[in-house]
């Protein structure tokens, strides 16, 4: 057996070889000539080699002669954002690198979740991420944090609600500022705590900021969310002084220079507890041919850029509907008032007026400032109604129904025309949440779309494509809404899940085509598989995003599109409307500031709509949890929507996902087998699957955690 300095230096030596290209590890032991027995002393050979700064590995795990400049003993040194896990590890979103970095829990070195942090890649992998560790933190992601206080004789800690955060917060006594057991608290961090490599260090100091109620309080299960996602709740006085000075009806110099469509035949359709209404549409059949008209509210027209109004909103990025409550973008006075487009007055709006054919075509559009006025206000219940033939409901919409007809049919018209070009439509249930004057949940209910909800969504659409072309083709800065296509070996991991369910897909090609995952959806429709598929499927997929770089849109399968059609409650639709206007009133001069303000505005949008995206999503969570505290002991039938190796996840007509957990499944002892992705049981081959039908009683539900938990009936 070589010895340590020889071993290293026949490494150096072959690295030096003008025939050498970068290997990983196991290359480089089949190279070498390594037996299996001596792979330990190749790893800690190579492991020395990076620490003294002589060779550097790559993101690719591939080694090389280190490069002078190249970081930090050796190692590729990258930038990042640290992503916490409860369970102590991490992962780090590298710039410009698409996979993410994984940190074992030993190489966090006390980073915190959402810490810019600056890392170096190690040498080997536990599983098929790239490793790496916390070499130094740039900058600190968590200031305040939302939990909840425990008091003891001398002092109190904070269990913070992220269970990212997965550490308690220490107050000192002084510092309580009479917060007592149970309460939730805002609390800012004094001093974030310290570690070194591989030894756990002392627990992070704060002081109470802020005591929200107790736990039990009405409200305050989502006021901690808000907190804790620092969502802004009030608008500052500055904002609101603006918001008052703006006029609350129309006025005849607001309608000059605009084209006057007062007279056309437009209604608004949307949910029945909808107050801003931000869309109106319009329809007349000539022949063949389909006059559609979107009119959307002219909201640039009140919002000027860089106002205290502007800047608010950007700061917000979007209206937050959460499950008691909506955190608008604009105050109420623009977002109910004088931006909504109320029945039977007249309001500003930018239209997209579009000649469409019998085969779904858009042959001629224009885009103009007009003034309108909605002849109607109708609720997607209502529409639905009508469409059905329901007479009660038809008794006084005479004139309406006719347009309705219409509308119903191009909907259907451009909804083949999508479904030709391989555009996926996602028809699982969504949740509705029903709740008291408390804010308790009184009901869940899966909210489905239907005939009226699918007529606005395809001529929302069509606008936002035809706005996005429109601006593609002028070649002048913009903001696109794009969604790059799935990762490889995502696909490939869902495409080996459904096939365990009867269920083949191909996904053999470098890209896979959303035609693909459309054939896919159509084979389930109807399936009592079809709520879980789906659901896998839009997991396996991107995150779409706003971005000044045209790209495609994978899921809609069309190469521009844009978000145009909700300037009240999006700050990208708003932007966009004022480039609308801008070009249509011949001010190109202005395109320069649009150049470098857009790419921040874009991905400031981005981020603060996962902001929004997470913090409902947690607040239906919370609401389940606090609906099946109710029901336990109660039985259902659920369908198995995940296997994992603690347990399986069920989920119930209503929406609502729990979990039996491994050592919960009765009659045997139950492993995970990841070939098949199933549970089974080692003397009996019970067998749990996805897409199982088993019937389960409600064991617990912690509304702390957001879980609910079940076990076999």
């Amino acid at each position: 057996m070589k010895s340590w300095k020889d071993r290293k230096q026949v490494i150096l030596n072959l690295m030096k070889d003008d025939f050498y290209v970068p290997m990983k590890e196991k290359e480089l032991a089949i190279m070498l000539q390594t037996d299996p027995e001596d792979r330990p002393q190749l790893k800690r050979a190579l492991e020395e080699l990076l620490a003294e700064g002589s060779i550097q590995i790559s993101k690719r795990g591939k080694y090389t002669l280190s490069d002078p400049g190249s970081g930090k003993g050796g190692r590729e040194v990258l930038r990042g954002t640290f992503i916490g896990h409860a369970k102590g590890f991490g992962f780090v979103e590298a710039e410009g690198d698409k996979e993410d970095l994984y940190i074992p829990e030993d190489k966090v070195n006390g980073a915190l979740h959402l810490d810019e942090v600056e890392v170096v890649l190690l040498p080997s992998r536990s599983g098929r991420r790239q490793e790496a560790a916390v070499t130094k933190i740039l900058k600190r992601g968590t200031e305040t944090l939302v939990g909840t206080f425990q008091k003891s004789r001398h002092y109190g800690f904070v269990i913070p609600d992220n269970a990212r955060l997965p550490f308690d917060v220490f107050i000192p006594e002084e510092d309580c500022h009479g917060a007592a057991e149970g309460h939730k608290v805002v609390v800012k961090l004094t001093d974030y705590g310290g570690s070194k490599e591989g030894m756990p260090g002392r627990n992070p100091q704060g002081v109470v900021l802020e005591i929200l109620g107790h736990i039990h309080d009405p409200g305050v299960d989502i006021l901690s969310i808000v907190r804790g996602y620092d969502l802004p709740t009030e608008f500052p006085e500055k904002v609101m002084r603006q918001a008052e000075r703006i006029p609350d009806r129309v006025s005849e110099a607001d309608r000059m220079g605009r084209s006057d469509l007062r007279q056309l035949t437009m209604v608004t359709i949307d949910g029945e507890d909808a107050r801003d209404l931000d869309d109106a549409v319009s329809l007349e059949k000539e022949g063949e041919l389909y006059h559609l008209g979107v009119h959307i509210a002219d909201v640039a027209n009140y919002v000027q850029e860089n106002s205290a109004l502007d800047r608010e909103a950007l700061k917000r990025g979007t209206s937050v509907y959460l499950a008691d409550r909506v955190i608008p973008m604009l105050p109420h006075r623009l977002s109910n008032g004088i931006c909504s487009l109320n029945a039977g007055v007249d309001r500003l709006a930018v239209s997209c007026l579009m000649t469409i054919d019998s085969k779904g075509e858009v042959l001629d559009y224009r885009l103009e400032e007009t003034v309108i006025c909605v002849r109607q206000r109708m609720t997607y219940t209502a529409v639905k109604k009508i469409l059905e033939g329901d007479p009660r409901e038809r008794e006084g919409h005479g004139e309406l129904i006719p347009m309705l007809e219409q509308m119903r049919d191009l909907a259907a018209i451009l909804h083949k025309k999508r479904r030709k070009r391989g555009s996926i439509d996602f028809d699982f249930p969504e949740t509705r949440l029903r709740l008291d004057e408390m804010g308790r949940p009184l009901e869940i209910l899966p909210y489905e779309r239907n005939l009226a909800t699918g007529i606005i969504e395809e001529f929302m659409l069509i606008a936002n494509e035809t706005v996005a072309q429109h601006f593609y083709w002028l070649e002048l800065p913009f903001v696109y809404r794009t969604h790059e296509v799935p990762e490889q070996e995502k696909m490939e991991k869902l495409a080996s899940f459904i096939y365990t369910l009867g269920y083949p897909m191909k996904v053999r090609s470098k890209e896979i085509h959303p035609k693909e995952i459309q054939k896919l959806l159509g084979r389930i429709e109807g399936t009592p598989e079809e709520a879980l598929i789906s659901r896998l499927t839009l997991r396996s997929m991107k995150q779409a995003k706003y971005t000044v770089q045209q790209g495609a849109h994978f899921g809609l399968a069309c190469e521009h599109y844009c978000h145009f059609t909700s300037p009240i409650r999006r700050y990208p639709d708003l932007l966009i409307h004022r480039i609308v206007k801008d070009w249509l009133r011949g001010r190109l001069h202005r395109m320069e500031r649009y150049e470098s303000f857009l790419p921040e505005a874009a991905s400031a949008s981005s981020r603060l709509e996962r902001r929004a995206a997470e913090a409902e999503r947690e607040t239906i969570k919370l609401k389940k949890a606090e609906y099946m505290e109710a029901h336990l002991g109660e039985e259902y039938e659920g369908v198995i929507s995940g296997v994992t190796q603690w347990g399986i996840y069920v989920e119930l007509p209503n929406t609502v996902e729990g979990m039996v957990h491994v050592s919960r499944l009765p009659g045997d002892y139950f492993y995970y087998e990841e070939a098949s992705h199933e549970m089974v049981g080692t003397h009996t081959d019970i067998r749990y699957k996805l897409g199982q039908t088993i019937r389960v009683m409600v064991a617990g539900a912690d509304r702390g955690l957001r879980t609910v938990d079940f076990v076999i009936a």
